[in-house]
């Protein structure tokens, strides 16, 4: 990745670098790689991702309809 300096102004450069590292999806993927994960773990986490999903999906149609 490469972010131009403009008028010495390296403040201006470092937003613009973290900026587009943000929108890359790069902070969030250092973070999942920074401790090891074994498949259990990972299998584990997105069941319960899904369930949280799954859970507000029927509240939501709970609120909506009055029905599941």
């Amino acid at each position: 990745m490469r972010v131009e300096v403009r008028n010495n102004n390296v403040d201006k450069a470092i937003r613009i670098l973290k900026k587009k590292l943000e929108d890359d999806g790069f902070f969030n993927e250092l973070r999942k790689r920074e401790y090891y994960m074994s498949k259990g773990e990972k299998r584990r986490l997105t069941r319960a991702a899904s369930k949280r999903r799954i859970q507000r999906e029927n509240k939501k149609r709970v609120e909506e309809f009055g029905f599941k």
